[in-house]
């Protein structure tokens, strides 16, 4: 019998399958892994928004002159046609602006600005909503009512309204003393307080159904607090909802930053995101110089296009019942 034993082992006393590989390889047999590897239209927008990151982070190295250095522009050089086109000079790929600047640096040294604004204020906008959605669902009762009520009325007015107002009141308060900086954490600012309801109202809903469940009863009964409840079991069982939403609104905040500087309430121009560069280079469409508005144009259209389609993407691959 001993013999028995020895030759067939309890199976109970096995490793788990997965036992022992590394987070990489399990991520890579996951399902969402395996819906992506099906989706080419997904993975052609996962490279095209990598490679745009890629462009924002090493834009210093790519770019044959800092746009936002005065001393590297050159009147001489405004205007000039795309390097194709027979009235094009090198190094200036895409041409030039008004002020001599290369359009293609322009377009790196813009793009980072607006993904730096875009990244920022979806974290912003994230970490306020959760908060707030970890706070209503979890307690309810009147904390619950005041914090709905405030979200129910702000979904009644456009993200860029509510953008413009912050951004109106920040300018009234400080006036001339905002400078460039000051004006990038009053975009990030404006573009968190608009976006923060959708993630207060769905981390809401998750919280409301996730803390009647055992688990949460277990540990309010060894006497955890509420704030490690939350953050520490409650919260990562909504994070699939949230990812989909912070991608999502990667997109519409890079929107709303290019059409508040677009409306000229944005960065200044010696300073350009996108919508900047789109703003400048619309006065000049008419006169033949359509580069300088409709490269920063195409770039941010891809950038926005790529976004959307992986949100679009993730949102179906998260979602149990279409898997």
């Amino acid at each position: 019998m001993s013999d028995a034993v020895a030759s067939n082992p309890d199976k109970s006393s096995a490793p788990p399958a997965h036992a022992g590989r590394s987070w990489l390889s399990r991520a890579l047999d996951s399902d969402i892994f395996y819906s992506f590897r099906r989706s080419k239209l997904t993975m052609v927008a996962a490279a095209i928004t990598v490679l745009f990151f890629l462009l924002a982070i090493f834009a210093s190295a790519l770019a044959v002159q800092n746009p936002f250095d005065p001393a590297q522009l050159q009147l001489m050089n405004s205007r000039i046609s795309p390097l194709w086109t027979a009235d094009g000079q090198s190094p200036f790929l895409l041409g030039t602006d008004e002020q001599g600047r290369d359009v293609f640096s322009a377009i790196l040294y813009g793009m980072r600005i607006s993904l730096a604004v875009g990244v920022a204020g979806v974290i912003f906008a994230g970490a306020l909503g959760i908060a707030l959605g970890l706070i209503a669902g979890y307690f309810g009762g009147a904390v619950d009512g005041v914090i709905m009520r405030i979200a129910d009325v702000q979904l009644t007015f456009p993200a860029i309204l509510i953008a413009l107002l912050v951004n109106g009141i920040a300018k009234s308060i400080f006036g001339n003393r905002l400078d460039a900086t000051s004006m990038l954490v009053v975009l990030v600012i404006s573009i968190g307080l608009s976006f923060w309801v959708g993630y207060a109202r769905t981390v809401r809903g998750s919280v409301m159904v996730e803390k009647n469940k055992d688990y949460v009863a277990a540990a309010q009964l060894i006497g955890l607090p509420a704030p490690k409840i939350m953050l520490r079991h409650v919260l990562p069982n909504t994070m699939g909802p949230i990812l989909v939403i912070a991608t999502i609104n990667l997109a519409l905040a890079i929107i709303t930053e290019a059409t508040l500087s677009f409306l000229g309430v944005g960065l200044p121009d010696t300073m350009p995101s996108l919508g900047t560069l789109i703003r400048i280079g619309n006065n000049y469409l008419f006169a033949g110089e359509w580069w300088i508005v409709a490269f920063p144009g195409l770039a941010l259209a891809g950038l926005i296009l790529s976004i959307n389609l992986l949100g679009d993407w993730l949102r179906d691959a998260l979602n149990p019942k279409l898997r």
